[in-house]
């Protein structure tokens, strides 16, 4: 028999949703309408006199061949970054799910990058990159190996995939384990007596099992690449060289912090809005269809 809890009063529910819907309001409603208003409008050099332009921000943006090159390099980069991030994670979580000496302290030791902040974690790997000052950069070059990524633009292109990548590995490793652990021990134990192997196991039994897991990572390292990683480029490469990292978020950085080109970043921020949502759109009508939820 099911319990349901009523409340008597009718003004109780909404109270407690009212925290919630505040800060949908103010963190993400309001400016995402700042955002497209100051998209429509273009301003002069000193900020003084605002003028409405309708679309001419956006045709100028998609017009723009260097706005092209920066949806590439995005989607390039946000692919890398979550195939990396979840195969290893993913690796992770198998063997951290056996039954092998100091597991706690392999999966404590695994979560700890995830509470560094972004930039934080960029510092990081440019203490150990770097090619003047950084162990390993300045190894390579030592041992004859030309290692520069202010130089190379695929030097630096793998530096802040990788970078970006080593943060968010704990938050999926931590999901992932969560769904290794919550396959029924039994399903395992009669696939292992009827002489699975190990790959089988893990291909026909455990990866479906986990698919709600997988296809919720997925979403997230898809938005994590597109919006969460502009401290670790800021902080690395800054961009470049050249043009090579420079994303669609960063591009929205230059052209209003930068050139002070409000109107064209606001309808870049716009642009990469309509983007992430069509992705996200995507993953749901098409992608969902196949996850197996128990």
């Amino acid at each position: 028999m099911e319990r349901r809890v009523i409340f008597n009063n009718r003004i109780l529910p909404y109270f407690l949703l009212a925290p919630q819907i505040a800060i949908t309001l103010i963190f993400f409603f309001w400016p995402a309408g700042q955002a497209i208003y100051q998209s429509v409008l273009r301003q002069d050099p000193f900020g003084l006199r605002t003028t409405f332009v309708w679309f001419d921000n956006f045709q100028t943006i998609l017009s723009d061949p260097l706005y092209i090159e920066a949806i590439q390099v995005t989607f390039t980069f946000s692919i890398a970054v979550t195939v990396f991030v979840m195969v290893i994670a993913l690796l992770f979580a198998v063997l951290a799910d056996r039954q092998i000496r100091g597991a706690q302290t392999y999966k404590t030791l695994l979560l700890w990058p995830y509470a560094l902040a972004p930039a934080v974690a960029a510092v990081m790997w440019l203490f150990i990159f770097h090619p003047s000052i950084g162990i390993v950069g300045k190894a390579l070059n030592t041992a004859g190996i030309e290692w520069d990524y202010h130089l190379n633009g695929i030097e630096a292109f793998i530096l802040i995939v990788v970078a970006s990548s080593w943060k968010q590995i704990a938050h999926n490793f931590l999901f992932f384990l969560a769904g290794l652990q919550s396959v029924p021990v039994a399903v395992v134990e009669a696939a292992q007596i009827d002489g699975a192997s190990p790959w089988k196991l893990f291909r026909s039994i455990l990866f479906p099992l986990i698919s709600p897991t997988t296809f919720y990572l997925l979403t997230i390292n898809l938005v994590f690449s597109f919006f969460d990683t502009f401290g670790v480029i800021h902080a690395l490469t800054r961009g470049g060289p050249g043009r090579s990292t420079t994303t669609l978020m960063y591009k929205a950085y230059i052209d209003g912090y930068v050139n002070l080109n409000l109107g064209l970043s606001a309808a870049q921020s716009v642009i990469l809005m309509i983007i992430v949502s069509i992705i996200i759109w995507v993953q749901f009508k098409y992608v969902e269809g196949k996850v197996h939820y128990t």
